[in-house]
């Protein structure tokens, strides 16, 4: 299959997703994988620059080397704003010129571009698979824009051929948009069984270079430091708290980052609070078997937040690590009770949880649970089912 994948992100230097391991996967089993992105993070760049130009990266992989996956992104304008109106323009010029060029098969998308995507897919009676990992209308940056975006987004689920969400909480959200519940369908975020292996990786190396003795307690947190992430909120707890022995590790980098070590520098955590920075994803086992215990404290009333399941929950769990998560609406559906996820209300009580979980000794047990919950999410057996729903809105289109 030639898949055309198109997304209002950054497809290189943003963590992996789901849609970065079902690509990779399906393009070691012989499938032409182009992805056209979006530079979100034009920002945070050194080197400032009004204009960029349409580039081509080839051969691009963040999880599996030899995956052969060719991102185009296209030029834009940058400034506030105008970056995003730029990007649409461009984008729907770079989707008409990749139909001309590469006529993929079937064309996935995500985000708030796939409305540029699925009105070129219907011209062109091409599949159009709709992919849902979170609600991105509510991840504009300018908040008087999201209703538009809401509204575009529900009129993409009208063209769209099949929507995927990666949970439960996510299907029933888009379903409240108006998608039709027989084209909606839950495809689930997957671990890697043998490389999350809590037998084979090492997290004393991870613990000796840090300086973390083996009488000390990590709460481990890892992935895109967004300012509702709850960290900073851990942050003071951790200052706070009387037990020396429990750290902070963190791992990524993002809105947040700089705050954090605002606080570290503040509050003297020089030795408890430790900033690993972004770090390869073969690297990422490693650190979570350093860990005691794993951490995602962000914000319950944060509207982005509600209906997802971040993709670290699964992998935190296939590590054997217990959860303390706070109680969002999609975590709860999808791991319910007893399952190795500990639930809070607030960030501020994610220290107070941790200290009251080491001392009941309960952490070996509640993260064999955790395993046992997640071992079912092979990420082979989910590209197999991809691969099936994407052959399956080929094989309906053509019949049309």
């Amino acid at each position: 299959m030639k898949i055309l994948i198109i997304q209002n992100t950054d497809w290189i230097k943003r963590n992996p997703a789901q849609q970065h391991h079902l690509a990779e996967l399906l393009s070691l089993r012989g499938h032409q994988i182009r992805v056209i992105d979006f530079e979100i993070l034009w920002r945070a760049e050194k080197k400032k620059e009004l204009l960029s130009k349409r580039k081509i990266f080839d051969n691009m992989s963040k999880i599996h080397p030899g995956a052969g996956i060719t991102v185009i992104r296209p030029g834009i304008i940058k400034m506030p704003l105008i970056d995003y109106a730029s990007a649409a323009f461009s984008h729907f010029r770079e989707i008409k010129r990749q139909i001309k060029e590469f006529a993929p098969d079937v064309i996935m998308s995500l985000g708030i571009f796939a409305y540029l995507a699925g009105k070129a897919a219907k011209k062109h009676n091409i599949p159009f698979v709709y992919y849902w990992i979170d609600v991105s209308y509510r991840l504009i940056p300018y908040k008087f824009l999201q209703p538009l975006g809401r509204l575009i987004q529900q009129r993409t689920l009208k063209m769209a051929d099949k929507i995927l969400t990666i949970n439960d909480k996510l299907k029933d959200h888009v379903i409240k948009l108006g998608a039709s519940p027989d084209r909606v369908q839950v495809l689930r975020a997957g671990i890697y069984i043998n490389r999350f292996n809590p037998n084979t990786c090492n997290g004393r190396r991870v613990r000796e270079f840090y300086g973390i003795k083996n009488n000390e307690v990590v709460l481990f947190f890892m992935g895109w430091l967004y300012n509702f992430s709850g960290l900073k909120e851990v942050a003071l707890q951790l200052a706070q708290a009387k037990d020396r022995n429990l750290k902070l590790l963190i791992v990524g980098e993002g809105d947040a980052y700089e705050e954090l070590k605002e606080i570290k520098e503040k509050y003297g955590l020089q030795d408890r609070l430790i900033l690993a920075g972004k770090k390869p994803y073969e690297e990422i086992p490693n650190f979570i078997a350093a860990a005691d215990i794993c951490l995602l404290p962000a914000y319950p009333w944060e509207k982005i937040m509600q209906d997802i399941v971040p993709i670290k929950m699964y992998e935190y769990m296939a590590m054997k690590k217990p959860v303390i998560a706070t109680r969002l609406p999609g975590i709860v559906k999808e791991f319910g009770e007893g399952n190795g996820v500990v639930y809070i209300d607030r960030p501020e009580d994610a220290v107070t949880k941790a200290v009251e979980l080491w001392e009941s000794g309960k952490i070996e047990e509640l993260g064999s649970r955790a395993r046992g919950f997640v071992e079912r999410y092979s990420w082979d057996k989910i590209t197999d089912e991809f691969e099936r729903i994407l052959k399956e809105a080929i094989k309906e289109k053509q019949k049309v």
